[in-house]
């Protein structure tokens, strides 16, 4: 069935990951007092759809680069497979695209009341450049997936803006300490990265898909853990 595909294609299970950052965020905002409730869920409302339109956008891309093929090692895709055209894909990009700016508008209307306008533009700023870099992953002919960059904006993304900006949102201020907790979400959400990219390294590889894993080897790789 069609939503059938469309659900896998969303690719549900990783939103836990997504969403961990953002708890961490909430987390935080809650031990010092400054949790609001409206705010971390609306945060987490956008992270979802980020999180969905980066699998979609990846999905397509990937197909017609053509490095979804028969010699991939990870889950069929939605386009891959043919149960989804690369128009329909195309469309649905486009959707979350919107819902994502939107979810994001909202967010960022609520909880920077009563700061200045800067603030709010900036915000803004970061959700344009998250929605574009979800896209961007894997679509268009310099997209920085495969150039290496993934895990920089993975890192950047999943770690420090989304758990600093979880908490900035919900408190209107920053502390020092809160980057140990960003850095380490943006390491651990790099690694489940680097962990996929090592499953599909010979494909990726004969794609011309570089990853940090195929830059590397995985000779080298596993010398580093010897």
């Amino acid at each position: 069935m069609q939503i059938q595909a469309w659900i896998h294609a969303f690719r549900l299970r990783t939103l836990a990951l997504a969403l961990s950052s953002i708890a961490m965020g909430a987390f935080l905002a809650a031990y010092y007092n400054g949790l609001r409730m409206e705010i971390s869920l609306l945060a987490a409302l956008t992270t979802v759809f980020l999180q969905i339109l980066s699998n979609l956008a990846n999905d397509y891309g990937d197909a017609k680069k053509g490095t979804d093929n028969q010699h991939r090692v990870g889950p069929e895709r939605a386009v891959q497979s043919g149960k989804i055209s690369l128009k329909e894909m195309q469309a649905a990009i486009i959707i979350f695209s919107g819902l994502s700016l939107i979810s994001g508008v909202i967010l960022i209307s609520q909880a920077t009341k009563g700061l200045s306008s800067e603030v709010g533009i900036l915000f803004l700023i970061i959700g344009l450049l998250a929605i574009a870099s979800a896209i961007l992953y894997t679509v268009g002919k310099k997209a920085y997936g495969y150039s290496g960059f993934g895990d920089l904006f993975v890192f950047i993304f999943f770690g420090l803006i989304a758990v600093i900006g979880t908490f900035f949102l919900n408190t209107q201020f920053i502390l020092p300490q809160i980057w140990l907790a960003a850095v380490s979400l943006g390491f651990f959400s790099t690694g489940v990265l680097n962990l996929n990219n090592l499953r599909d390294i010979e494909n990726d590889r004969n794609s011309g898909k570089n990853t940090i894993v195929v830059r590397l080897g995985l000779k080298e790789i596993l010398n580093r853990f010897e």
